[in-house]
């Protein structure tokens, strides 16, 4: 049984020969187009792929069931832009917190903080990779060289940090890396109203 947001599908298992088959021909359905996948339920169990095409391993033989859930993309984004927001505003605070420490020579405080403020800005980059295509409408190239210098930033740090040259890392969080982080949060917040307009040209559309 193939089950497609709450729909009992006409396809069937047997028909195919792995769960990737079954997902590429579910996505082919021209409803689907403009949605995007964020559950696949095999045999009532999530499944998600550890590595690429693991879903092709999954032979159609060990199904029972397959339930498909998904959103429409600008439902999608809509959340991812919320969640920007949040993650961007909190990037700044935590860029100005890991300076401040580094410079009251409070290493330790500071590096603990530094580690999740560079998990924050991998999350960042990851999220925003979702949306580029379909809703950067406007904000495109600003948006390109913001990341061009978040993800270049980001290197430098890296490098700085194994160094151990921590006041040279407090000034480049301070003068290079939360300016950036500022230009990005306007850029965001005109993608977040970028894809409002979007959502409500295809409402009344």
């Amino acid at each position: 049984m193939i089950i497609i947001d709450g729909q009992k599908s006409p396809l069937e298992v047997r028909q195919f020969e792995n769960l990737e088959q079954i997902i590429e021909k579910v996505m082919e359905d021209r409803r689907m187009h403009s949605r995007v996948v964020t559950d696949v339920l095999v045999n009532d169990e999530a499944f998600s792929e550890i590595y690429p095409h693991q879903a092709e391993d999954m032979e159609a033989s060990h199904i029972n069931r397959v339930e498909i859930v998904s959103v429409p993309t600008s439902e999608m984004a809509q959340d991812i832009t919320r969640e920007l927001y949040k993650v961007v505003t909190l990037m700044g605070k935590a860029g100005r917190q890991v300076s401040d420490l580094f410079r009251q020579a409070d290493d330790d405080q500071a590096l603990e903080l530094y580690g999740d403020l560079l998990e924050v800005n991998r999350d960042f980059l990851n999220m925003v990779g979702v949306l580029r295509n379909d809703f950067s409408t406007g904000t495109s190239a600003e948006f390109e060289e913001s990341l061009a210098d978040l993800s270049g930033l980001f290197s430098e740090m890296i490098e700085i940090q194994e160094n151990e040259d921590w006041i040279l890392l407090s000034d480049l969080l301070e003068y290079e890396y939360l300016p950036v982080v500022e230009k990005t949060k306007e850029i965001v917040a005109k993608l977040r109203e970028s894809v409002k307009d979007s959502i409500k040209k295809e409402k009344h559309g």
